[in-house]
């Protein structure tokens, strides 16, 4: 199954780049290190690099790889970077944002407790045992670990949450999806200057929503 699981890897990682999808050395090797298979469901780890989300526990998904490939293409983390992820879902973002910003600190918050230590049990299986896992509502980030250089959220909000972009360092950068529960969002790239807020909208995109605070309230 490993050496079925390698190809398929490298299959969708070609394609990505081939329609230019994927453009940096950095990320591909975070994919090509990172084992998918084990942050899904055992009853889908053939299916780990199918280009589509899979469910997970919670009611809650692990996004296909593309849509990692183009949240992180957008953030574009170096290393030592300070990193916050809001939504862990399966710890797989999280694992691939260790693997970029190396030495730097990654911290996932998860709202929903089954999921969070889903997260945190895959993250520890996998090796990633210094990426810290937090349970609780990230729709108003995480102030104790802030200032970030970069801050992922991967559900839908109303608008971005304002805490976050509080949290964010002065050169900082964030994406999350934008719009609303059932259809209709946006992923929008944020960055923090000097002068100001500077966002760009990167096009449509399908997430569950945030919870939380600042989230929708369902």
């Amino acid at each position: 199954m490993m050496e079925e699981l390698e190809k398929q890897k490298r299959e969708v990682l070609a394609h990505l780049e081939a329609i230019g999808r994927l453009k940096s050395p950095e990320i591909k090797r975070a994919m090509l290190k990172v084992r998918r298979e084990l942050f899904v469901l055992p009853e889908y780890k053939e299916e780990a690099w199918v280009d589509a989300p899979l469910p997970i526990v919670g009611k809650a998904t692990i996004s296909a790889p593309h849509m990692y490939v183009i949240m992180l293409e957008a953030v574009k983390l170096k290393p030592g970077e300070r990193v916050l992820e809001v939504g862990s879902g399966s710890g797989y973002g999280a694992a691939l944002i260790k693997e970029i910003v190396k030495r730097g600190k990654v911290i996932t918050i998860e709202i929903v407790p089954e999921v969070c230590e889903f997260a945190r049990k895959n993250l520890k299986r996998a090796g990633y045992k210094t990426v810290k896992v937090i349970c609780g509502d990230g729709s108003q980030g995480f102030p104790k670990e802030a200032p970030y250089d970069s801050i992922i959220v991967t559900a839908s909000c109303p608008e971005i949450p304002k805490p976050l972009i509080e949290q964010l360092k002065v050169g900082g950068r964030l994406v999350a999806p934008v719009g609303g529960i059932s259809g209709g969002q946006d992923l929008i790239y944020l960055e923090k200057t000097k002068e100001g807020i500077k966002t760009e909208n990167l096009g449509p995109v399908i997430f569950l929503e945030l919870k939380g605070k600042y989230g929708w309230r369902t």
